[in-house]
């Protein structure tokens, strides 16, 4: 029969700074029990490291219950007064049945909230780089300050609070798309820690709202057209800057379509342009007018050759961008606001394309979308049945439309972006 292991030296005290700091190590680790508050401690190894611990036992305090030992943090980076009041919490949760020690090791097991995100972000396969980066600057003021937080340790109070905050900083638009985010991690999550508790969740159980969306809306094409061509003229000095403008305006396409256009894509036999990457994930296949012929001629002569011979190189091409192609085109609106006199964004282009089409022109509400590309609705049966427009049909329709708008721009006073016959092989 082995011999029994002797029991650890143990001494009485009140626990303080003073005491705590007396304590010397000896040859085998020692405890100092605190005469304030049962179960609470302090252990003392050889080394002379000092480490407060709450004991207490599970279920009814009975000697036949399971005994627990929560550590809590050494001396001096934590006090005995701090240590005191952690042990008085995890007692209190001890007698109301729960297990602390339990609970802190499921705490333990949780991701931070920057772990929760990147893990988030690497499920979304397909993601574009560009919904990619605005995803990461929406969770980047979002998570501000949070992102070594364990899940857990955000509250519903911290939500409601950066909520106020999202919106008095960045606007109605960016409060809830961080809200949104921030609840999608945590569904994520809680499919694999089934405790946890969603804050966004509990926070729009207690009242919480999201703000009604509002859209931006542009005055007429009458209004706005003149002055955007007024403004673009004054405040974008690079002509490869401006054709993207330009190509924005007239043909309707979100600006990372834009962006995204390169040479390999662009058929000027078939007098046609494919854009692979869309936001609705369906290519577009667009006919060249007269007017997108010209620029593109414009972006043909003064093409950059690829960067180290490798990729093709892009239609609206930078040397000024690590990716070789136009970039930060937003810092201009503002610029274009001040000298044009109306509010401008790349986006307010589309819809006034949308618009000439709709109420200027009185085109079919199918060929519209298809042209820009818009997302049908899965309902619409008989959009369903029909055959798509062909390339020759739409030809016709973008023709009228780009006409048009040289037409309102004309109307107000303003001269046309500069021309050239085109000339492309």
């Amino acid at each position: 029969m082995s011999a029994r292991r002797p029991r650890r030296a143990t001494c009485r005290q009140a626990l303080t700074s003073a005491s705590v700091s007396a304590a010397r190590p000896r040859a085998d680790p020692f405890i100092i029990w605190d005469t304030r508050l049962t179960g609470f401690g302090l252990r003392v190894s050889p080394g002379g490291t000092k480490s407060f611990f709450v004991q207490y036992r599970t279920g009814d305090g009975r000697r036949t219950d399971a005994n627990r030992k929560v550590t809590l943090g050494r001396f001096p980076r934590l006090l005995p007064v701090a240590a005191r009041k952690q042990a008085l919490a995890l007692l209190g949760a001890a007698r109301g049945g729960g297990d602390p020690s339990r609970a802190r090791a499921r705490a333990r097991a949780l991701p931070t909230l920057g772990e929760a995100v990147e893990e988030w972000l690497r499920a979304r396969v397909g993601l574009r780089d560009a919904s990619l980066a605005r995803y990461r600057s929406s969770i980047a003021a979002t998570l501000r300050g949070w992102s070594a937080r364990r899940l857990d340790e955000v509250t519903r109070e911290d939500v409601a609070r950066r909520f106020a905050e999202l919106t008095q900083r960045h606007g109605w638009t960016q409060a809830n798309k961080g809200m949104k985010v921030l609840g999608s991690v945590y569904r994520r999550c809680i499919a694999e820690h089934p405790e946890l508790r969603d804050p966004v969740a509990l926070w729009s159980a207690s009242g919480g709202r999201l703000h009604r969306p509002r859209r931006r809306r542009i005055e007429t094409p009458q209004e706005v057209l003149p002055a955007w061509v007024r403004g673009i003229e004054a405040a974008v000095a690079r002509t490869e800057v401006r054709d993207l403008f330009w190509v924005g305006l007239y043909t309707g396409m979100r600006l990372e379509e834009a962006r995204g256009l390169c040479w390999e894509r662009v058929d000027r036999s078939e007098r046609s342009i494919f854009v692979d990457r869309t936001k609705t994930g369906e290519p577009l296949l667009l006919p060249m007018t007269r007017q997108l012929t010209t620029f593109l001629e414009r972006r043909w002569e003064e093409r950059a050759e690829p960067r180290n011979g490798q990729g093709a190189p892009w239609v609206f091409s930078s040397s000024r961008t690590r990716s070789g192609r136009v970039a930060g085109v937003d810092s201009l609106y503002r610029s274009i606001e001040r000298h044009g006199g109306k509010p401008f964004w790349f986006h307010a282009m589309r819809n006034c394309f949308i618009t000439v089409a709709f109420r200027e022109l009185l085109l079919p509400e199918s060929l519209v979308k298809r042209l820009v590309n818009h997302r049908r609705p899965s309902g619409d049966v008989m959009q369903g049945y029909a055959a798509d427009w062909t390339l020759e049909q739409l030809r016709g329709p973008a023709q009228r439309i780009a006409d048009r708008i040289d037409e309102i721009i004309a109307a107000g006073g303003e001269a046309l972006p500069s021309r050239r016959p085109p000339s492309l092989p």
